[in-house]
């Protein structure tokens, strides 16, 4: 009994401090309150997730341009093979010419695969303690991201330095391609205060009003 006391009561906290950050960041979203980024460079942090988060993050990290520098990779202290596969992307494009543009960092992973869902919220209150510090250092003028659980406490750590009126990060999330008719936990989450919310099927546009559909009418 104590111990299924102690999840409800972290799962309750947790709820609750993650509506008093978005009710917070709706007040203060027009900006009023926050510093924004220099014109010129835009400096980048992208959240990649193992397997196919990181393919499709890739994929659209070809699109942009090298304005965006330097670019901040971060992945799960767990990921085994997303690190190698972003430095052979930058090694690779055409537009990058330097190692010196781009970092990887890492942080504790929010929630492993088949990961009980009271246990996750302990692992990202955990990741939430390694996401503030590493954001208010990097100070990114976007986090740009599609889907793992590790960008959710790295996008409170962004909103929480505009709402302190530190710089103004824009947060842009990309629903993965395979999520045609639901939304991802971390879609569910991010939807109410992405700056940007971007989903590549039509069936998801409909149920979400307030995404932008970015994929192709068949």
């Amino acid at each position: 009994m104590p111990v299924m006391f102690v999840l409800f009561g972290g799962v309750f906290v947790f709820v609750a401090c993650m509506v008093f950050m978005i009710r917070l960041y709706i007040v203060v979203r027009n900006g009023k309150y926050c510093k924004p980024g220099n014109k010129g460079l835009i400096t980048l942090l992208v959240v990649a997730g193992s397997g196919g988060h990181t393919t499709e993050i890739l994929r659209l990290m070809k699109t942009l341009s090298s304005a965006y520098s330097p670019r901040f990779y971060v992945i799960a202290d767990t990921d085994r093979m997303s690190e190698e596969r972003i430095r052979t992307f930058e090694k690779s494009n055409h537009l990058l010419d330097s190692d010196t543009q781009f970092t990887i960092h890492r942080i504790a992973r929010s929630r492993e695969v088949h990961q009980s869902w009271a246990s996750s919220v302990f692992s990202t209150l955990n990741a939430q303690f390694y996401s503030i510090p590493l954001i208010f250092r990097l100070r990114p003028d976007v986090v740009l991201c599609n889907g793992p659980g590790t960008c959710v406490p790295l996008c409170v750590a962004g909103l929480l330095l505009g709402i302190l009126g530190i710089k103004k990060v824009l947060i842009v999330f990309i629903e993965s391609i395979c999520r045609v008719e639901s939304l991802s936990l971390t879609g569910r989450i991010l939807y109410h205060f992405a700056d940007y919310f971007f989903v590549q099927w039509v069936s998801l546009r409909n149920n979400y009003p307030k995404s932008i559909f970015l994929g192709r009418l068949v």
